[in-house]
């Protein structure tokens, strides 16, 4: 190495620099250039760079290789439900090809089976593929935040703009003002008198924070690494000299990356997925054994023998019923699996998905929707979601009309909105001379700005520069200015700071004196337009009281500063520091001798003092005191109803933030998490005192039942939190806007980002994105997401009847396709806008581990599923077999009537003697039977067409008891839902397309009705709208018994 390197050692003694094994932060800056062996003003030599870079490769976060799409495609069939689907898809087109070789009269209408279910699952796997396929964004995303170029002295010389990845520890960095900090790096001295970082992202700080080049013990937390500087970061407030400690992904963000890497390698199934699941083996089973059933009664139609000597002989084997007979048995498969399920709830969540956009809330993965009805704790970040993340002042303390006596000013808002909410009890235009002298240094001593971000209905303000002073700002602007004063139209000036503007036109600021963390305060000279100089100061309140020699009156007066008035000023002080607002001093000096002349001239002798920031404190002495404003960053509004809402829908809120612990308290005794007065101590830990508990401790902790708080929080803290919760059982759901939230955001059930706030890593780990950043947004999603999803019970009571009775088959495949997915859709779909249930915030959540159908809700399904079953196989029976029924005459087609006795054993219809039948009329279609026998198969055109118009129709009525899960259409009326009074018009619309179009209606095998006819098909779907409204009165009346045994046996399992 060259000069000032030379003396060290090669990198040979390096290896152990992979890990936090040196923890540069507690080393001061001499052993940190001894362990690294270089210099901080000639860097490292290029053979030493390319030696570490042997070791330590380049500065870049690893790219990890997800699934294929071949993978991701194989992964979409790992689904029950969908490979019975297949299964059944694949026995009807073998079965639809062999009855096409076998010269049979289907053609085109046995193909459009098996080839509809093909199409419903290539659509969903190419859904499913395309939602897995956005899941490792985070990981892109977080490389964005990483900086691109760094300014680097090696061998002596400073190279301005050197690719980041290219660093390698041990290289010197020149960090300013703006910069990105390219890796984790150790302050080893301040250019500027001060420096400070914005790391809230990484860190949940919600303040800049400052930076020295003092080592601090070896195991702070993340927050207490005040000598550090991370990957990621920004620099806010001067420049430095730093070490490169770690990069890649060893730094800090790289271990960020590392943790949501391995999160979304444990992405577990949703409640909904684990359900549906559950439901696909249920059926399965259930499947099984109706279909061997419908085989067993129907075995002896196409396999017969004799007994000889006591023993069967002489088999006979029809090979053509035998496949007719397993065609009934897939019909009855395809039958009961709700085909339509997957593609209805997709809906259903798109629609969910739509209705919380309208609330606000994003939804990046729609199975989330139906997650957040289980969801049983909100893990909230404070930061930004509970708080606007906008400083605000909160109270202003003014001198009173003598030196003992204060005024305490409440200031209304929580925005940097100059308009949101007013000064209480403010003398409006009649500012009196301590008010103006307050109002000045506010504004002048200050260099943020606010603006208005674009013109949409949020009316959103930003703040440029450091939070508190934009606070101060608005205050300036709440202020307003005395009537004397007023504000020149003819200026040009068009922002939101008029106030603000017209001090600093009155008074010319010529120098600034900075702030530094030793003297806690910053200053700045100002030049009046007669000339006149004075230096305007603020800072904490104890430094300026220690450099105050007098205190200005409300009348103007000035009056000398002793103990007893200063102890009236820390009184309010302290009061305020209580109720965890961050407190401002302001003072003024108009004696300055030294510059009575100066006018920012680099010239002038008064400039040289000014060069030197020692000099400052001296400058800043024998000040006038002349108030104190107490700022925080402030609770939503809408928050603490929000917590209220929570708790009484039984969802436990934790507060988990990366801020201090008592700011954090305060905030949450106002938005309501613990009480006013409550002793909280077993309830609020830090991050680490957190983590040092034991592994029961910690279990025994989360499940206290009430709010809870951690503060100090690093990532992995979140992490854990979220792992144990999820172990124990519960549905988290997890709210971030930083980088450090993002692997906790990807380990939860559902991860919910913030949009204005939020970083993209935020973002693309989570499954939510909230558009306006507000807790109360999850809550009302919540509500939203509590649903119920229906099944096709009616179908299989149907098949197996027809079946089980031995008559002709009412239902063919293709029609229960058409029945699941066309003519169900429109009201499965506009039942995603029913309005929820008017106590639906007041039922506890559902737990996950809840089946996806309760025993009540099951018993009510058998019961209409039966009677659909009864109705769709009756219709059929009665037009076989009786003129008229109800009073509506079924003659007129001129159909012939038939036994039921002949109707069940249609099968030995050969051997029935002298049997004979009519031909009838359908529409304009008329029916001939050369053999007699097709009346059960060709003749039964009409009977299937009345069973299926029956289902259709009952569906659309029961589409009408589904608006409230148990309350009656008397408290829910079907215009509650106008979506779905059209949906029903839109499915009859479709079914009578079908009817009535002959090319559609040889496809489905059906013909059209007559008036009678309908009136039949209405007078047998009908009753099952009174069926339901009695089966919830009995609902209603036993609900309270049912929830109690529910939660009895959910203790029980969770024991």
């Amino acid at each position: 190495m060259g000069k000032g390197g030379q003396n060290y050692g090669s990198s040979e003694n390096l290896g152990d620099l992979r890990g936090d094994y040196h923890a540069a932060w507690s080393l001061d800056v001499r052993e940190c250039e001894e362990k690294y062996q270089v210099s901080k003003e000639y860097g490292l030599s290029n053979d030493e760079v390319e030696k570490r870079r042997q070791i330590y490769g380049f500065n870049e976060l690893e790219k990890h290789e997800g699934p294929s799409i071949f993978r991701l495609v194989l992964d979409q069939f790992n689904d029950t439900l969908v490979r019975i689907l297949l299964f059944a898809a694949v026995i009807s087109f073998v079965l639809a090809w062999y009855d096409g070789e076998e010269g049979g009269e289907k053609g085109i209408t046995a193909f459009v089976e098996p080839l509809v279910i093909f199409l419903i699952l290539i659509v969903n796997a190419i859904v499913g593929v395309w939602q897995e396929n956005n899941a490792e964004k985070a990981l892109e995303a977080l490389k964005e935040i990483q900086s691109e170029s760094a300014a680097v002295i090696r061998e002596g010389r400073k190279i301005s703009s050197l690719p980041a990845k290219e660093l390698v520890p041990g290289d010197i960095v020149e960090m300013r003002v703006g910069d990105k900090v390219p890796a984790d790096m150790r302050v080893l001295s301040l250019i500027s008198s001060t420096l400070r970082l914005e790391q809230g992202s990484l860190t949940g700080e919600s303040e800049a924070v400052s930076k020295t080049t003092k080592s601090v013990p070896e195991d702070v937390d993340i927050q207490g690494k005040k000598c550090m500087v991370f990957a990621g970061t920004t620099v806010v407030n001067g420049n430095c000299i730093c070490l490169v400690t770690q990069i890649g992904m060893n730094t800090e963000i790289g271990k960020v990356h590392s943790q949501i890497h391995e999160a979304s390698q444990g992405d577990d199934d949703t409640p909904l997925k684990k359900k549906l699941n559950e439901f696909g083996e249920v059926l399965t089973a259930i499947i099984g054994v109706i279909c061997a059933l419908v085989w067993l009664i129907n075995v002896k139609y196409f396999l017969s023998w004799e007994f000889v000597d006591g023993w069967p002989r002489n088999f006979k084997f029809s090979f053509e019923k035998c496949t007719y007979y397993f065609e009934i048995a897939v019909a009855l498969a395809v039958a009961a699996i709700p085909e339509g399920l997957p593609a209805v709830i997709t809906t259903c969540l798109a629609l969910g998905t739509r209705k919380m956009a309208a609330k606000n809330a994003l939804v990046r993965k729609l199975p989330s929707v139906e997650t957040l009805g289980c969801t049983t704790v909100i893990c909230s970040d404070k930061t930004g979601t509970l708080t606007t993340n906008q400083m605000a002042v909160a109270k202003l303390v003014a001198m009173g009309n003598t030196a003992n006596a204060v005024r305490s000013f409440n200031v209304q808002g929580t925005s940097y909105d100059p308009f949101d909410g007013k000064i209480e009890n403010w003398p409006e235009g009649q500012l009196d001379v301590n008010l103006q002298m307050i109002a000045k240094v506010a504004a002048i001593c200050n260099d943020a700005d606010v603006e208005e971000a674009g013109h949409d209905k949020s009316g959103h303000y930003v703040a440029n520069g450091m939070p508190t002073e934009a606070a101060l700002k608005v205050l300036v602007e709440k202020m307003g200015l005395s009537n004397e004063l007023g504000f020149d139209t003819s200026s040009g000036y068009d922002g939101v700071l008029r106030c603000s503007y017209t001090w600093n036109k009155i008074e010319q600021r010529i120098a600034t004196l900075e702030f530094d963390r030793d003297r806690k305060s910053m200053g700045v000279i100002v030049s009046s337009s007669s000339g006149k100089k004075s230096l305007l100061v603020k800072g904490a309140v104890e430094t300026l009281l220690e450099r105050s020699s007098f205190v200005q009156l409300l009348d103007g007066s000035i009056t000398e500063l002793d103990q007893s008035h200063k102890e009236v000023i820390l009184k309010s002080l302290h009061e305020m520091s209580t109720s965890a607002l961050r407190v401002l001093g302001f003072a003024y000096r108009d004696d300055l001798p030294e510059f009575s002349t100066y006018d920012g001239d680099e010239d002038h002798p008064a400039h040289q003092l000014l060069l030197n920031p020692s000099n400052y404190s001296s400058i800043e002495s024998r000040l006038v005191f002349v108030g104190l404003a107490g700022l925080r960053d402030p609770p939503r509004k809408e928050v603490p109803q929000a917590i209220e809402d929570c708790r009484t829908a039984g969802i436990q809120v934790m507060v988990i933030t990366g801020d201090n612990k008592d700011t954090a308290e305060a905030i949450c005794r106002e938005i309501g998490v613990f009480g006013r007065h409550e002793n909280i101590r077993s309830r609020s830990l830090t991050g680490k005192e957190f983590m040092e508990l034991s592994s029961r401790d910690k279990e025994t902790h989360l499940k206290q039942g009430e709010g809870l708080l951690f503060s100090r929080a690093e990532p992995r803290h979140k992490q854990e939190i979220v792992r144990l919760l999820k172990d124990s059982g519960e549905v988290v759901a997890m709210t971030g806007d930083g980088v450090n939230d993002a692997p906790a955001l990807k380990l939860a059930d559902i991860g919910i980002a913030m949009g204005i706030a939020g970083t993209e890593v935020a973002k693309e780990a989570a499954d939510m994105v909230l558009a306006d950043d507000n807790f109360s947004t999850i809550v009302a999603a919540v509500g939203e997401g509590r649903y119920m999803i229906s099944s096709n019970m009616g179908e299989v009571a149907s098949i197996f009847l027809t079946a089980a009775l031995g008559i002709p088959e009412g239902l063919i495949p293709v029609q229960l396709l058409w029945v699941n997915l066309v003519t169900d859709g429109p009201p499965a779909t506009a039942l995603g806008f029913n309005p929820p249930d008017k106590d639906i915030m007041k039922k506890p959540p559902r737990r996950s581990d809840d089946s996806l159908i309760s025993a009540w809700i099951l018993f009510r399904y058998l019961v209409i599923g039966s009677y659909v079953g009864i109705a769709t196989v009756g219709i059929f029976i009665i037009w076989y077999t009786r003129s008229s029924f109800l009073g509506i005459d079924l003659s007129g087609d001129g159909h012939s009537l038939v036994t039921y006795s002949q109707l069940a054993n249609w099968g030995q219809c050969n051997t029935w003697q002298n049997f004979t039948v009519s031909p009838f009329t359908a529409g304009a279609l008329e029916f001939h039977f050369d053999n007699p026998c097709d009346y059960f198969q060709k003749g039964k055109i009409k009977a299937m067409t009345l069973s299926l118009s029956v289902l259709v129709a009952i569906e659309m009525f029961n589409s009408l008891n589904a608006l409230s899960e148990d309350g009656s259409l008397v408290s829910m009326p079907p215009w509650v839902n106008p979506w779905l009074l059209l949906a029903m018009s839109v499915s009859f619309g479709l079914h009578f397309l079908i009817l009535y179009v002959p090319f559609f209606a040889t496809i489905f095998g059906i013909v059209p009705l007559s008036l009678n006819e309908w009136l039949l098909v209405l007078a047998v779907a009908l009753p099952v709208i009174l069926i339901d409204e009695v089966l919830k009165f009995v609902g209603r009346c036993t609900s309270g018994i049912r929830t109690s045994k529910a939660r009895r046996s959910s203790k029980h399992k969770a024991e």
